[in-house]
């Protein structure tokens, strides 16, 4: 079952699941997975915990004794989840170790009500990262433009983040700015850069849908050629763009310092189209010191049927230019597209948010002791 993921990650791309539930602590599966399924990480997101915490397997203890505290809903979700956090990491602690500090990460968001605010996201990030008190976290910071300086001034500080909802090649190459601001920052602090870890996740199943969408509306067979082809193309001239980046003279002072390079990580890879290969977004973006965070069931399906032809990214820029420029041929904005990725990314974060705290407000009012 493990040949083809042993093989993706012989090719340089580290596997991480991108979920996390305390059943999936507690019963072994994580570890299970770990073990046997060359997993080296974990990215959570508000609605991966809206799901697992609303699913209750394993939280009513802890939500009942948050009840006799009555704490804050707001107090009471963080609770919960930096407790599956800092378990999770550190069930990862020996790839982390092994990896020297590489893999064996979890990321845990902030707030994502915080998106457009630069300075609440930074203390936001700050208290994530006392609450787990795991040096194997990833704090996630979402990619908008409040974002970026959050991102340099909390990199300075010496917090390892994973940047999240990054749709568009120029935004990404403003992300990976922001990270070398706050790398320079970190090493004027006399910090030790080696310690510091990021990762840069660039959505890629979304781009289709939204792009795919657009295509069916036009309807011409000029126009149906291209379903299925933007979010890959997308990709791959990210990481055109990250080894650009990591090739400049400015990087070249970072590394000399022992700086860490942030590494693209593929999320959104689960297919949404049935008319695609399941597989597709894990396949067709192999390329080294990648990561690509999977739903279990795309980790399944590659486990199963996945064919890793090597490396799938390298010799490919100049098809997936003409691929999204083709895009432009047809009337379709790219601009437009990943605008309205960013603000659909910000709002479905931000909506599971809210049902995960009236959620577990409405376990501990249910859960709270009645009044003497």
């Amino acid at each position: 079952m493990t040949d083809a993921l042993k093989r993706l990650a012989d090719e340089g791309v580290a596997i991480w699941l991108d979920d996390l539930s305390r059943k999936r602590i507690t019963s072994g599966n994580l570890a299970e997975l770990i073990d046997q399924q060359h997993v080296v990480g974990v990215t959570t997101n508000p609605s991966i915990f809206q799901k697992a915490i609303s699913g209750g397997d394993g939280y009513q203890q802890q939500v009942a004794d948050l009840a006799v505290r009555r704490v804050t809903v707001e107090e009471a979700v963080r609770m919960i989840t930096t407790a599956d956090v800092r378990d999770a990491a550190d069930i990862l602690r020996p790839v982390y170790d092994a990896t020297g500090g590489q893999d064996g990460r979890v990321s845990i968001e902030v707030d994502p009500r915080l998106a457009h605010n630069t300075a609440a996201t930074i203390a936001e990030a700050k208290q994530l990262a006392w609450l787990v008190d795991r040096p194997n976290t990833f704090i996630k910071i979402p990619a908008t433009e409040a974002g970026l300086p959050a991102i340099t001034e909390v990199i300075g500080l010496g917090i390892s983040v994973n940047v999240t909802l990054i749709f568009s090649l120029e935004r990404y190459r403003a992300v990976m700015d922001a990270f070398l601001a706050g790398l320079e920052k970190a090493k004027a602090a006399g910090l030790d850069l080696q310690k510091i870890h990021s990762v840069a996740s660039f959505f890629v199943s979304r781009v289709d849908t939204e792009i795919d969408k657009r295509i069916d509306k036009i309807g011409t067979d000029e126009a149906k050629a291209l379903r299925g082809k933007a979010a890959v193309a997308n990709a791959r001239l990210a990481y055109q763009a990250y080894e650009e980046v990591f090739s400049s003279d400015r990087w070249a002072v970072l590394d000399r310092a022992n700086a860490n390079k942030q590494r693209p990580l593929w999320a959104s890879t689960g297919v949404k189209d049935p008319a695609y290969k399941d597989t597709m977004y894990v396949v067709d973006l192999v390329a080294p010191g990648t990561v690509n965070t999977m739903p279990e069931a795309t980790l399944e399906a590659v486990a199963d049927h996945g064919e890793i032809r090597g490396d799938t990214v390298h010799g490919t820029y100049e098809q997936a230019k003409a691929d999204l420029d083709a895009l432009a041929g047809i009337g379709i904005s790219y601009d437009d597209v990943v605008q309205v990725l960013e603000d659909e990314g910000v709002e479905k974060f931000e909506s599971s948010w809210n049902d995960l705290l009236k959620s577990t407000e409405a376990e501990l009012k249910r859960l709270a002791p009645s009044e003497a």
